[in-house]
């Protein structure tokens, strides 16, 4: 089987599907793409068995096949070749070899029959979004996941889609991240999935920022999105998303009002000093002043101060510093809006000019 395509043709779809290509794999194969030759185009897939990426170049070719080849490897062959270049590829047996000019490469082949395979969706929902709504939602939200938590279900991201909203939910069981938005989506009933950290990622890492509608199509078991000639398949995460509007206090009546980009120096500039371990940071509201300050075992401390517009009552209170920053660093807004019940109820962070995303952060013992 032999086939011959541009650098500048083959690279930027490769770039899009080797990223889902785990470097160690419990199965070999998958350290391999899959190519499907067919007379009028070339399919790439790659997986790590529970999400994956596809896509199709338009090829004319005399041949049509199939093989597996080493992922990563035609990866940084393709990377190290001028853009001009041209690859012919022969596939024979276990060995598919590649020719650009002087330069021959031999890459070991496995059998397709070992490739996995996600099966087509039936009796999928199929829901159109913009990309920008989708980007946005994931940005907002996505750095509150857990990582490699026992409560499986946290490990990923709570995506809901009905009639003319989106709403995307992460927590790690110390913070939450919410965003809600009235949201242009075609879709005639709705939806909700735990989408899995990697595709996620692979999202986030996709879409654009563009209005253009992207397809997702959702079963009790995946969720696909296709974006152009690229199509993403992720297994969702099997389980019952915890209530997270129960741990939302609304009775907030303590509210300060500061600028944001202040507020992140300010923290940052304490954070230094933090204990490396639990990243604690002591907050004191009072009327228009909010102070920081954090110490470690050495006895090294560090201590600021904001001008902030408050009114309520006294509060000292510890957070974990990080989790402070990451929701100040999700928001663009110039100042953000932080409520507090008292100094053992965790905090409400919002941006200053809209209640669409919501951060919620548990207070710490220091």
């Amino acid at each position: 089987m032999k086939f011959s395509i541009s650098k500048l043709e083959i690279f930027p779809p490769l770039q899009q599907v080797v990223g889902v290509v785990e470097r160690k794999q419990t199965h070999e194969v998958m350290n391999n793409l899959l190519f499907e030759i067919e007379p009028d185009y070339l399919q790439l897939t790659g997986t790590d068995n529970e999400v994956e990426l596809r896509t199709r170049i338009p090829m004319i070719s005399s041949e049509s096949g199939k093989t597996t080849i080493p992922a990563r490897k035609l990866f940084d062959i393709c990377r190290s070749l001028h853009d001009d270049a041209r690859l012919d590829f022969d596939i024979d047996g276990d060995k598919a070899k590649v020719k650009c000019g002087k330069s021959r490469f031999t890459l070991a082949t496995l059998p397709v029959e070992e490739f996995p395979i996600i099966d087509d969706l039936t009796d999928a929902v199929e829901v159109s979004i913009p990309q920008n709504q989708l980007e946005l939602a994931i940005k907002r939200t996505s750095f509150a996941m857990a990582q490699q938590d026992v409560r499986y279900y946290l490990n990923g991201l709570l995506l809901q889609i009905s009639e003319g909203e989106l709403c995307c939910v992460s927590t790690d069981g110390h913070r939450l991240a919410l965003h809600r938005t009235p949201a242009d989506v075609e879709t005639s009933e709705s939806v909700s999935s735990i989408i899995p950290r990697k595709a996620i990622n692979e999202l986030a890492r996709l879409i654009g920022s563009d209005d253009s509608r992207i397809s997702l199509r959702l079963t009790s078991n995946h969720l696909q999105v296709s974006l152009g000639s690229l199509q993403m398949t992720s297994k969702l995460i099997d389980g019952k998303f915890p209530d997270y509007e129960s741990v939302i206090p609304l009775d907030s009546n303590n509210i300060a009002l500061v600028d944001r980009e202040q507020l992140k120096q300010a923290l940052s500039r304490s954070a230094i000093l933090a204990n490396e371990t639990y990243k604690g940071v002591r907050l004191t509201l009072e009327k228009s002043v909010l102070g920081i300050q954090t110490n470690n075992p050495r006895h090294e401390e560090a201590e600021d101060e904001l001008e902030i517009d408050y009114k309520g009552d006294p509060i000292e209170i510890g957070f974990n510093v990080v989790y402070l920053l990451d929701a100040l660093n999700a928001i663009d807004s110039e100042t953000a809006e932080l409520n507090l019940r008292d100094n053992t109820s965790s905090m409400v962070i919002h941006p200053g000019d809209s209640k669409q995303s919501t951060y919620v952060v548990m207070p710490m013992k220091l």
